[in-house]
């Protein structure tokens, strides 16, 4: 039987135009050697070894261990894996933290393209310790992130608009080349993000996915200071989206399952309101009771309340997804009596990143992660993908 992940994949891939066979555009390229570690070890092919890097002298470890898919819809094995020389445009960077996030899932179905065996991870922050040819703005010891983007073209519409993320040639962290789950990691110089000395590498990760993706499409959906904003899920991208919704001056409705312990860890974070979908059976009605919303950010993969919060938007509000439920129902009598409209943001570029590093620094933003080792990524993933996590999963090279 087709699980609801695969199938969601496949839809997926159908959308991208995509199939299990495509090549990916992996920077760290496929080598080898047995690991001890508590995952499965795979075998690959080697890559040259380089001593001497631009920038400095580095004391560099020859092989560097990685978590990777080595199949379409198989587990994380860890190997260890040749270090590779950053390229043209390019920085090594020693891993601190990478976060886990569910969209990992499609480098596990191949749904960007990426191809196998593939390293996912695209919440990453860790030290420069190596730069290519053509690099002038990293140096050695600098610290940096990178999050989904992991680069563009600069010549296509999109990138001409300062709509990075949206490049019609796009390279995407962990997806369509080698992400962060891993000690150390190439990054394209255009994707990269300064991160601030004094924050918590495991705690800030995220930010750089989850919370951008939040704080960016917030702020983009001009919604006016004192407007009621609702948050539905009270997960890894929700927690942070009910505390920039409330430092962005919004009265925020939190929307979850759960009892009073849920209530009180929303209201914690910055809600108002809750309402209790357990015990609500139309929370649209029970939005609407409250004067309705300007926004509602979907935040949780919960296909069949989306037709009941459409009906709990005030006049002109907007529902913003930043889920993948699947296929949802849209009622178009509300959208033509009120004004509502529906609306995603796709993540950010590296720019998007810095404001909302800034922002959750400026706010402090509590970002409440789980860690785990990089030896216990498979556990972490499935930690992640299960729904249990609070809030957000991220591993560390300690």
């Amino acid at each position: 039987m087709t699980s609801p992940v695969s199938k969601l994949a496949k839809t997926l891939r159908s959308i991208f135009c995509l199939n299990s066979s495509t090549h990916h555009n992996n920077n760290t390229s496929p080598t080898n050697t047995s690991s001890s570690s508590s995952l499965p070890t795979t075998t690959t092919t080697t890559i040259k070894p380089v001593s001497e890097r631009k920038g400095g002298k580095m004391s560099l470890p020859k092989t560097y261990k990685e978590a990777i898919f080595p199949e379409q819809g198989k587990d994380l094995e860890l190997r260890d894996t040749e270090l590779k020389l950053p390229g043209k445009k390019e920085v090594l960077v020693k891993v601190e933290a990478c976060g886990v996030c569910f969209s990992d899932m499609f480098a596990q179905h191949n749904v960007m393209g990426g191809g196998f065996p593939i390293c996912p991870g695209h919440e990453i922050i860790g030290r420069v310790v190596a730069v290519g040819d053509h690099v002038d703005t990293w140096k050695v010891g600098d610290r940096i992130g990178s999050g989904w983007h992991g680069g563009h073209d600069g010549t296509c519409k999109a990138c001409k608009k300062g709509l990075n993320q949206m490049c019609d040639n796009q390279v995407i962290n962990g997806e369509t080349k080698a992400g962060g789950y891993a000690e150390y990691v190439l990054l394209r110089t255009e994707a990269g993000v300064p991160v601030p000395e004094n924050v918590d590498a495991a705690k800030y990760a995220p930010i750089l996915c989850a919370g951008m993706t939040v704080f960016n499409s917030i702020r983009n959906a001009n919604v006016g200071v004192g407007e009621t904003v609702a948050v539905q899920g009270l997960g890894g991208l929700g927690h942070l989206a009910i505390q920039y919704a409330n430092k962005f001056g919004y009265r925020v409705v939190a929307i979850s399952r759960g009892g009073a312990d849920k209530e009180k860890q929303a209201r914690e974070l910055g809600a108002h309101e809750f309402i209790d979908t357990n015990t609500t059976s139309d929370p649209g009605a029970a939005l609407k009771a409250l004067g309705g919303a300007k926004l509602v950010v979907t935040t949780a993969p919960t296909a069949d309340l989306i037709p009941s919060l459409i009906t709990g938007l005030g006049p002109m509000g907007k529902l913003l997804i930043l889920s993948v439920p699947g296929d949802i129902t849209i009622s178009t009598v509300a959208m033509l009596k009120y004004g509502v409209s529906v609306q995603s943001w796709p993540c950010g570029h590296a720019v998007d990143s810095e404001d909302a590093i800034a922002f959750t620094q400026l706010q402090d933003i509590d970002c409440r992660i789980e860690k785990f080792p990089l030896a216990k990524a498979d556990e972490a993933f499935k930690r992640m993908m299960s729904g249990q996590a609070r809030f957000r999963v991220v591993i560390t090279m300690d």
